[in-house]
């Protein structure tokens, strides 16, 4: 699936922030939207692109967390190389004059270590150089918001502004939670390391308020995660609002309506399933998705063929230690008679393997939230070509 974009000017950098360990994934998801040269480091993929790309990116990552407009990049040992390092960047190019922005900071490994100082250095260095764009002495700030970060790493202070505002994995549907749910961008991101595929079964038997089959369903149908909110960058005057009407008519046009999506939830949650219920219909995907009340050791999928993605319970969050590991051992027996399905597990458990009683294929450290945790990853067969 590959984006309509402007190729013929590329005056901007972007940075695709991604939690730890889906780096990857935010690359492919950039890769298959037509963007190439791209960089990935811890935390983040930077990769160059026009204006238009800003509403592009913001409405198409499913797995990142937020798109920054890289403003400058410049090293940085003393508060005054931090000073006029970010008073000669283009700021006023951005920043209306009635803009309100703010700095938010971090420091790792850096001789500035202080934060709050590095920002009133930042805040102080921007208003200066709107200072000779404006001519004035005092800015109302009664505009548009500019969140506007300084990173600083092993000296390096690099300087963005935020264009999504709130964070990507906020889609609008999830009007309720239930406990410990899993992020959408980390749920997107499962589904994209698994085998699924909109022609498969895609079974969550741990499915809490939804999340996993939402976001399967979602890139079954192709529905631009970002479709249904608002961004930060909509309200500057720099970004054309012609660009977003654009890029949303797009991402309609690209919708698949017709196909059919084979996708089974269930819970021993009956609240749960409720839950997880009115956040599919928020998105009017509340017919694209089974959902049963029932605990995973009695439920039975019909299909030969499939694939199980589930965030079971774990000690640090919910629940005794002593009824996870039975859980994990159930799971392992109930799971043992489905060896033609590819079956995915995330867990905070080091011991898991040994509870359910194989090896997995493939294990992938990742974060839920704070948590560490591991993609336990067990690939069954491929099925023959006239079931796929």
């Amino acid at each position: 699936m590959k984006i309509e974009r402007d190729d013929r000017v590329e005056g901007i950098e972007l940075i695709a922030t991604a939690t730890f360990g889906l780096e990857s994934v935010v690359k492919r998801e950039l890769e298959s939207l037509g963007y190439t040269d791209l960089i990935t480091e811890n935390g983040k993929v930077t990769f160059k692109a026009t204006e238009r790309d800003i509403p592009i990116t913001n409405l198409w990552l499913r797995s990142a967390d937020r798109i920054l407009l890289k403003v400058g990049e410049f090293k940085a040992t003393t508060f005054e190389e931090l000073f006029e390092g970010t008073r000669a960047l283009p700021w006023d190019e951005w920043i209306e004059e009635d803009g309100e922005f703010i700095v938010e900071g971090r420091s790792v490994n850096s001789k500035l270590y202080s934060i709050s100082d590095s920002q009133a250095i930042v805040k102080k260095a921007i208003v200066e150089k709107m200072k000779t764009r404006y001519d004035t002495d005092w800015f109302e700030e009664t505009g548009a918001r500019f969140t506007v970060e300084v990173s600083l790493l092993k000296d390096i202070a690099t300087l963005t502004i935020d264009t999504s505002g709130v964070g990507l994995h906020k889609r609008g549907y999830r009007s309720h939670d239930v406990a410990a749910p899993l992020k959408e961008t980390l749920a997107a991101a499962l589904v994209q390391l698994s085998y699924w595929n909109k022609d498969r079964l895609l079974w969550d038997p741990f499915c809490g308020s939804g999340t996993i089959a939402i976001e399967a369903a979602m890139i079954g149908r192709n529905i631009a995660p970002g479709l249904n909110r608002n961004f930060a960058s909509e309200e500057w005057d720099r970004i054309k609002r012609e660009y977003w009407h654009d890029a949303r008519r797009e991402a309609w046009d690209m919708m698949h309506r017709d196909c059919e999506l084979n996708i089974l939830a269930s819970d021993i949650d009956r609240r749960a399933i409720e839950v997880a219920k009115g956040n599919a219909y928020n998105i009017g995907l509340e017919d694209d998705i089974e959902f049963r009340v029932g605990d995973v050791r009695d439920l039975r999928a019909d299909e030969e063929y499939g694939v199980i993605i589930c965030n079971p319970p774990y000690g640090e969050r919910m629940g005794e230690k002593q009824a996870i590991d039975r859980l994990y051992r159930d799971m392992g027996g109930v799971f043992k008679d489905l060896d033609t399905y590819s079956i995915y597990a995330l867990t905070s458990e080091e011991g898991f393997e040994a509870l359910y009683g194989r090896k997995a294929d493939r294990k992938r450290k990742l974060y839920n939230g704070r948590i560490r945790v591991d993609y336990y990853q067990y690939y069954g067969p491929r099925p023959p070509r006239s079931i796929e």
